[in-house]
């Protein structure tokens, strides 16, 4: 059966400490999703005045009518009685139904209502209670599509801060803890067709493999766990191979296009897929192209020369309109690289105060650039717990108006504020005993 403390560990191990964190929980109404509220309401009790803090977010679908209702009021009425703010969206004749299946429609729709709530509200994590047998499900969906390691290895844990605490625990597992706890839950009983593939698969074939060995789902976990080594150490070997032919520059990344042709098909595929362009059929088109040929992914730009191919960053280059871009990119071939910005006082003003501030460059999305203060920014400043508003950093350091118009914030390619120079940067992002690789950022006067 799901343990607490087990639980406990995973999300701990998920964030290093869930002390001074705040949670947005995607909460059907089913078994899984109730259990996870129960579990994070006993961690709010547990870690009082500790800066741990979670909200609950529900979407009605109108589609199996009175059901639908009854699940939402399950949610609601556990939110009332135990005083935690709710977030509501229910689906309306305004909410148009795209081409793609209604799971991918309503995926698409909950996850923009999840970032809405988490944009308003300043929660930092996105939490959702995916399990075991929703990864052995998924597993098999990406089996019969033949989606390579990425596809087999899973669904992850933590995935640019959406967090899955109960991937390790069975669905068996968290039946048992409701019912030992007294955990409210609704069943979905449309999951009893067959008429979507994942129904399929977990009504007709999950049953069946599971009978032929007791142990099934626990050594699913353990080849999961094996593919994801095998997925980190393909995507280190990868990485060498784009140290060896690309040169980083301030704001583009040149590839030796001779170099890359000369590597496989997938060793182009997944160096090129980083910047977007992962249609596999359309590498060849990019070495075919004429010199001075230019190709788009969503982000980036590439360029195609006689011996070369230039990617830019297109975001890049709409960021630096309001603020300085610092540094495009981290070299990975080098273990620190430093910053002063006095070689920076070209674009922004003298700043008047020494500082030193290092980074674990692994945790930081480039380009990192420098801007003006923003409504609603907020940070972690080291030195402190729990978050704070930059306004509010500011009137407690008793900044007149004029101070507070000349200082910068550095900020990440998401727009979160890693520091407010030269006073203090954000400690989640800081240089532990974990650290490979360093950014130093400094001012010397």
């Amino acid at each position: 059966m799901l343990e607490r403390k087990s639980f406990k560990n995973q999300l701990q191990y998920l964030v290093n400490s869930p002390e001074n964190h705040s949670y947005l929980l995607a909460v059907s109404g089913g078994a899984d999703s109730m259990v996870l509220a129960s579990l994070f309401l006993e961690m709010r009790e547990e870690m009082k005045n500790s800066g741990f803090e979670f909200q609950v977010a529900h979407i009605n679908y109108k589609l199996r009518g009175e059901d639908s209702d009854l699940d939402q009021k399950t949610v609601q009425d556990f939110c009332e009685k135990y005083h935690i703010k709710f977030h509501l969206y229910e689906v309306s004749e305004k909410d148009q139904k795209t081409d793609n299946s209604i799971q991918l429609w309503a995926r698409e729709l909950r996850y923009q209502f999840f970032k809405q709530v988490q944009e308003k509200e300043k929660l930092e994590f996105l939490i959702t209670a995916h399990h075991l047998n929703d990864q052995l499900e998924t597993f098999i969906i990406h089996l019969s599509k033949a989606a390579g390691i990425n596809g087999l290895s899973g669904i992850p844990a933590n995935d640019n801060k959406i967090l899955r605490p109960l991937l390790s625990f069975s669905k068996e597992d968290i039946y048992e803890f409701a019912k030992a706890n007294n955990v409210k839950y609704r069943e979905d009983l449309s999951n009893k067709k067959n008429d979507y593939l994942r129904n399929k698969i977990r009504n007709e074939i999950v049953p069946k493999l599971l009978e032929t060995n007791d142990h099934f789902l626990e050594n699913f976990k353990k080849s999961v766990f094996y593919l994801n080594q095998t997925k980190s150490f393909v995507q280190q070997q990868i990485r060498e191979i784009e140290k060896k032919l690309s040169t980083f520059n301030l704001d583009h990344v040149i590839l030796s296009k001779e170099k890359l042709q000369l590597e496989s098909d997938f060793v182009q595929f997944e160096i090129l897929k980083q910047y977007g362009f992962d249609q596999i059929e359309e590498i060849p088109k990019i070495f075919k192209a004429e010199n001075g040929s230019s190709f788009f992914s969503k982000d980036f730009e590439l360029k195609t020369g006689r011996n070369e191919l230039v990617i830019f960053n297109r975001y890049a280059k709409k960021m630096s309109k309001e603020g300085v871009i610092l540094i495009e990119q981290f070299d990975f071939d080098e273990n620190q690289i430093n910053i002063n910005l006095k070689d920076h006082m070209e674009d922004i003003e003298e700043i008047n105060k020494d500082f030193e501030w290092d980074f674990d460059a692994e945790k930081l999305r480039f380009p990192l650039q420098l801007r003006k203060q923003q409504e609603g920014d907020v940070f972690y400043p080291s030195g402190f717990s729990g978050k704070k508003k930059v306004s509010k950093f500011f009137r407690d350091e008793k900044l007149s108006i004029l101070a507070k118009q000349k200082i910068w914030l550095l900020t990440d390619s998401n727009d979160t504020v890693l520091g407010v120079i030269p006073f203090r940067q954000d400690r989640r992002y800081a240089k532990d005993e974990k650290a490979k690789y360093i950014l130093k950022i400094f001012n010397e006067k």
